[in-house]
């Protein structure tokens, strides 16, 4: 029996093929410039017009607040299925093309967020297993998954959804709060 050879793979995953479906994070050289993350269908595309789609553009704070816990995350699901992790450097760093799925959707909830936000943002994402992201990737391209569609519909439901979360006391407390200790089945239909 032969080992296994380990698939080659550039960037964060990214099969060493002829022109693959994936993700590229552009990010420029210098402390200026936004962050793009693009999504080029390679060899998948209908047509020269369909070859790629701008995704979304980060502010340099918002990309700052998560490529830490994004590289972790990428380079675990990465360790996982026993290929080469990866790292950011200026220029295109591709991403494989579900990783950059995932990869969009932490994006998406940052692009208009406070920078306080940030953090939230990281745990409600890496909380979640790849299918949900990738559910929720699709649910949010479907309904406008250009940079030009940055906060709306789905969009900025993920946001919200992401940067709104409560710690488990606050929970507690505000179930408490709506807690009357009235017995809702005993109340009166009409009001005499």
């Amino acid at each position: 029996m032969t080992d296994a050879v380990a698939a080659k793979t550039t960037g964060f995953g990214v099969p060493d093929a002829i022109d693959p479906h994936h993700f590229v994070v552009r990010i420029p050289r210098g402390s200026s410039g936004e962050i793009e993350i693009i999504e080029r269908f390679g060899i998948n595309a209908q047509s020269s017009a369909d070859e790629e789609v701008l995704r979304c553009r980060l502010s340099r704070p918002a990309w700052s607040g998560i490529k830490e816990e994004l590289t972790r995350v990428l380079n675990d699901r990465l360790r996982e299925k026993k290929l080469k992790t990866s790292r950011w450097s200026a220029g295109d760093n591709k991403v494989e093309r579900l990783l950059g799925r995932e990869l969009c959707l932490l994006a998406w909830a940052v692009e208009a967020a406070r920078s306080e936000d940030y953090a939230t943002s990281c745990a409600s994402w890496a909380a979640m297993k790849p299918e949900e992201r990738w559910w929720l990737f699709r649910m949010c391209e479907v309904a406008g998954g250009t940079a030009d569609d940055a906060d709306f519909g789905w969009r900025k439901a993920v946001r919200i959804a992401f940067t709104e979360v409560l710690d488990p006391v606050e929970r507690k407390n505000r179930r408490k709060k709506a807690s009357t200790g009235v017995d809702l089945f005993s109340l009166p239909l009409v009001k005499e």
